[in-house]
């Protein structure tokens, strides 16, 4: 039995309450959805920047109304310190999710990236350690790799961070080990290597790649690929996400807490290995993919060439075991991207 199934069963022996930042976005709501078909008491916060409503009620669809009775929500802001303290108010832990995501979004506006990602990060460290939360579980990113050029990536070698974005992925890291040190509050983050799957978002210009792709597909729009197509990511499946978040936060092995963890699959696909195999997934229900090609263009700044993580210590330390590769996770999340596009 992997340990992942050993905590769910104790889980629903043992509810615990949760605060989910960014709980309407892409991966707080499957994490809600999760916490509360394990019987969870989860409180989420939102300030509907990047997150949705529809997130919310679709995971409200598919649990029960008992289960759903077992979330509260509050709408506010992580920069708030009186939202931030009521959220975290009788919470065990924090999954803390929220936060501005995109590279090109960050080098066109830092101050605002910077406000919500160092502010508010900060600011709910803060209302964490003053409620005296069990841990403070956080998205860390792949980006703080930066222009290290080794492969795989293990956590203790990083390298310049290549945007705004990466930096406040950096000053997270920095901050939590302060905390730790300074005020015992145990943390754990969680550096995330291109996280896809159902609820994310296909619209707007800094949607992420595989849903943005599916889209352009659909419809029969160009799909656009930042190069040669041979740089490579590490794309990890949300559910393995889930369960890093859950083991991170209750992980009991000496040593577990106050460090960084990979959380990916420890594979690498080039953008044109993805582009086919999406393509290949979709052409039954849409034959004018037969024969598509992309179009190339040139690199985007700030973007890394090749990503790859090392997840021993993610299984060691955390009893992470993947569940999905990049084939697999693709083909449980293409029904779902088709039916929601659609």
């Amino acid at each position: 039995m992997s340990r992942y199934t050993e905590l769910q069963q104790e889980l629903r022996a043992a509810p615990r309450t949760w605060l989910i930042t960014g709980v309407a976005g892409f991966i707080g709501s499957n994490l809600l959805e999760s916490l509360l078909q394990l019987e969870q008491n989860v409180i989420g916060l939102d300030n509907f920047a990047t997150g949705h409503q529809h997130n919310l009620d679709k995971v409200e669809a598919s649990v029960t109304p008992d289960q759903w009775r077992r979330f509260r929500f509050i709408e506010g802001d992580i920069r708030s310190m009186d939202d931030c303290k009521n959220a975290c108010d009788s919470a065990d832990y924090v999954l803390h999710q929220a936060a501005l995501g995109s590279v090109p979004r960050s080098l066109e506006d830092p101050l605002t990236t910077n406000d919500n990602n160092i502010t508010g990060f900060l600011t709910m460290l803060v209302a964490a350690r003053d409620a005296k939360v069990k841990r403070f579980v956080y998205a860390a990113s792949s980006s703080t790799y930066g222009d290290h050029p080794g492969l795989p990536k293990v956590e203790d070698r990083i390298g310049n961070p290549l945007s705004p974005y990466a930096v406040t992925k950096v000053v997270n890291e920095q901050y939590a080990n302060v905390f730790a040190r300074c005020y015992g509050m145990e943390s754990i983050g969680l550096r995330y290597f291109n996280i896809f799957g159902r609820r994310q978002d296909p619209d707007g210009a800094y949607a992420a790649v595989i849903p943005k792709w599916v889209a352009s597909m659909i419809n029969d729009e160009d799909v656009f690929i930042n190069g040669d197509g041979e740089t490579s990511r590490d794309f990890c499946y949300i559910d393995n996400t889930v369960q890093a978040n859950l083991l991170a936060a209750t992980a009991q092995k000496e040593g577990a807490a106050n460090q960084i963890y990979n959380v990916a699959v420890g594979d690498r696909t080039t953008l044109n290995a993805l582009y086919t195999e999406i393509r290949d997934l979709l052409e039954p229900k849409f034959p004018h993919l037969k024969n598509k090609k992309p179009v190339y263009r040139d690199f985007r700044a700030g973007d890394v060439r090749h990503s790859l993580a090392d997840i021993s210590k993610s299984k060691e330390l955390l009893g992470y075991e993947p569940t999905h590769r990049i084939g697999e996770g693709l083909k449980e999340a293409m029904d779902w991207y088709v039916e929601d596009l659609s």
